[in-house]
């Protein structure tokens, strides 16, 4: 009996080894073919990844769950740099962003940033990079970042979220984030997904994402699926996805002080952040809050629909007076 425990404790510890072989391949594989694109700006001790692009008005953009500049790189701040000076940030533990906290970077953990922490970390570096009155833009997570950061600061022309997180929902958000927002599925099953996951779900996923619309050609290698495949990313958006209802009842109890322009662009088949349970309700919290309502359109506005999202951006900077 001895003798086939230690033989049992023999094939674990071999099998986390190779496990954490593989997911350490992975990592240096994503930090080989997706390299960071813009400048790494120290704030407080904390590497904070910025592109900035354009001329004209300060525009701040900060991307969704699982992603990065990358998103806006792909295409949309291509759109609005003869415009408006455009500062795309990787918000923290996701593309080249360290995580706040040195309690957020342990494996067995669910110590996670918060929408406010984020939004001061992410204020504190473009104020490194001389950005004044910004409006900000926040998709999907983005958005409740966007949300907070109207509610720390006060020197902001605006706010536009798209597709936005914005209210409380009901239920829960499924077992992966269940799962991977724990302390022992972040030490234990955030790495073996990151060693084994095939890119052929990361492409099924990412097809769920834009339903009903199907992502533009060359998406896929340009995001860089495998940066969110990193152990450390997958925890850090795992925690701040599966830990984020709390912060969203307390925050939308205080939209009301929120008194900057603030549109709001978002699809009615949208399954991901649901139309109806977040930005539908926000212009009886926030006076004066627009939303456009996107018929037939799914998560992804700023690639399907980037005309009517530069509309929005552009009637914040007419009520703000930077038109």
């Amino acid at each position: 009996m001895k003798t086939v425990m230690v033989v049992l404790l023999g094939v674990v510890l071999v099998s986390l080894a190779l496990v954490q072989m593989y997911a350490l391949k992975r990592d240096r594989d994503a930090a080989r073919d997706y390299p960071p694109t813009g400048q790494l700006i120290d704030v407080n001790g904390v590497t904070v990844h910025a592109v900035q692009v354009g001329q004209g008005p300060d525009l701040v953009l900060l991307h969704g769950a699982s992603g990065s500049t990358r998103d806006f790189t792909f295409a949309f701040a291509d759109l609005l740099k003869d415009r408006y000076r455009v500062t795309m940030l990787d918000r923290p533990g996701l593309g080249w962003t360290e995580q706040i906290d040195p309690a957020h970077r342990r494996a067995f953990s669910t110590a996670h940033a918060s929408p406010r922490d984020q939004a001061r970390l992410l204020k504190a570096a473009t104020d490194q990079l001389d950005v004044t009155n910004p409006i900000v833009l926040g998709h999907s997570f983005g958005g409740i970042v966007g949300y907070a950061w109207a509610l720390e600061f006060d020197d902001l022309a605006g706010l536009v979220s798209v597709a936005g997180v914005a209210n409380p929902w009901p239920g829960d958000l499924g077992w992966t984030y269940t799962v991977n927002g724990s302390a022992w599925g972040g030490g234990l099953v955030v790495p073996v997904l990151s060693a084994f996951v095939p890119h052929t779900l990361v492409e099924e996923t990412l097809g769920s994402i834009f339903e009903p619309q199907v992502p533009p050609e060359g998406y896929l290698d340009h995001v860089g699926a495998d940066l969110s495949l990193r152990r450390h990313s997958m925890r850090a958006n795992a925690r701040q996805v599966n830990w984020l209802r709390p912060y969203v009842v307390e925050m939308s109890a205080q939209y009301g002080t929120i008194t900057v322009p603030v549109e709001i662009v978002h699809g009615d088949a949208d399954t991901i952040v649901p139309l109806a349970v977040h930005s539908a309700k926000v212009p009886g919290q926030i006076e004066g809050a627009n939303v456009t309502v996107l018929p037939g359109v799914g998560h992804m506005p700023q690639h399907t629909n980037p005309d009517d999202v530069i509309a929005a951006i552009d009637r914040v900077a007419a009520r703000a007076g930077l038109r």
